[in-house]
C-alpha cells in the first residue's frame, strides 16, 4: 500500500477519509505517533530536531526493511 498524504479535506463519514483514502484508524495511529514524536522533542529540547527526525526516519525504513528481508526468507 502506498502512503497517502493529508490533503486537508478531511472527512470523517464511513471508514475512510475521502479527502486523503486513508482509514480512520490509520489517520489515528499516526497522529498519535506524531504526538508521541512532538511529545519527544519537547522533552529533550534538541537545538537541531529536523536531524533527530531524519534519524528517526532513516532507521526506521532500515529495520522496516530487515523486517521484509526476513519475512521473505
Amino acid at each position: 500500500m502506498k502512503f497517502s498524504p493529508c490533503t486537508d479535506n478531511c472527512t470523517k463519514d464511513g471508514t475512510h477519509c475521502k479527502g486523503c483514502g486513508r482509514s480512520h484508524q490509520e489517520i489515528q495511529s499516526m497522529s498519535a505517533i506524531g504526538v508521541q514524536l512532538l511529545n519527544h522533542l519537547i522533552e529533550y529540547d534538541y537545538d537541531d530536531p529536523e536531524v533527530f527526525v531524519e534519524i528517526v526516519s532513516n532507521k526506521s525504513v532500515k529495520r522496516l526493511l530487515k523486517h521484509q528481508q526476513k519475512k521473505c526468507k
